[in-house]
């Protein structure tokens, strides 16, 4: 098979197209002829020799797929070849095929394109597991997620309206910031040319935030602390400007704040499996009824992995970039 590997820790032009052994399933898997995988910031990070795979998984970037069932493990009653699926992977989706835990796997809906279907995994296991399950985001309640017109930002905007929540996103441009407004998201603040904590203040009336999403990290922390409301749920999941933060623990137990944080690829299968239950019955009928969708910003071929992290890379995408494998 056609696969992507890095050659070497580096820059997107360590990315070179290889010939790979097909795989083949275990016994609780399941073989896919991949349509598209989603480019994620955790493949650059792999790449730049920061993030590497979990013991046992594939060297092979790429977290997320979909595509057809080719074959399944011996223990697989489930599934079918020809069964159109969406696959969370701990690695290997940048390649014509790519093996999935069936604990992963999610049916395509009809009304989904499979050459969109891509982008849907990543982003939507990792806001259900944030937003909803450890940030707890209920009715009623305000979100306040950064970086609203990336990949992770369009599917928060998505399920926080779906779930009946407020939702204040943060963006680098005019543009991007009507982007999110088209969506759905209820105010979006260009964080170039406006202070955000103001923004949230007079949003809430004062009150501020019930839950941040927060990929930034570093001087943003204490703001986004300020920007939460009593007994608010600060979330992170990435730290774009640094791990580090200075803040106040007195606003802390004064309004009797929650910080917390997660990374996925190295969750186990059981964690993973539990994950994608809730998915499966609480997200995936607003999928398929089409309240929720993959938001696509660009495609490429694979061959062409290292364009796709330039445009992931540039900052200017909005949305989803997708690597197609296949027809």
């Amino acid at each position: 098979m056609k696969a992507i590997e890095i050659e070497r820790a580096g820059g997107p032009e360590v990315l070179r197209p290889v010939t790979r052994p097909d795989p083949e399933p275990g016994p609780h898997e399941v073989l896919i002829r991949v349509v598209a995988a989603g480019v994620n910031r955790p493949d650059v990070l792999q790449r730049m020799g920061l993030y590497p795979p979990p013991p046992g998984a594939s060297d092979i970037p790429g977290l997320e797929v979909s595509g057809t069932v080719l074959a399944c493990g011996a223990a697989v009653d489930d599934w079918r070849p020809g069964d159109r699926v969406v696959a969370l992977l701990a690695g290997g989706g940048y390649a014509e095929l790519a093996v999935a835990p069936v604990e992963t796997l999610l049916p395509v809906p009809e009304s989904l394109p499979l050459a969109d279907a891509a982008g849907l995994p990543e982003t939507l296991f990792t806001v259900w597991s944030n937003v909803f399950e450890r940030g707890c985001l209920d009715a009623g309640e305000w979100l306040l997620c950064h970086g609203g017109s990336s990949g992770i930002g369009t599917m928060a905007i998505q399920l926080a309206k779906a779930f009946d929540a407020q939702v204040i996103v943060t963006a680098g441009t005019d543009a991007k910031c009507a982007f999110c407004r088209e969506l759905g998201a209820d105010l979006a603040v260009n964080y170039r040319t406006a202070d955000f904590v103001a923004a949230v203040a007079e949003a809430t009336g004062g009150r501020g935030v019930d839950v941040v999403l927060d990929m930034v990290g570093g001087d943003y922390v204490p703001r986004n602390i300020r920007c939460l409301a009593e007994a608010g749920r600060h979330v992170s999941i990435a730290f774009l400007r640094g791990p580090r933060a200075e803040i106040d623990i007195v606003a802390i137990m004064r309004k009797r704040l929650t910080l917390t944080g997660s990374t996925l690829r190295n969750r186990d299968l059981a964690f993973k499996a539990a994950l994608g239950d809730g998915i499966r019955n609480l997200v995936w009928p607003l999928v398929a009824a089409g309240r929720v969708r993959p938001v696509i910003d660009s495609r490429f071929r694979l061959e062409e992995a290292a364009d796709a992290h330039r445009r992931l890379e540039s900052g200017e995408h909005m949305g989803k970039i997708l690597l197609m494998a296949g027809d």
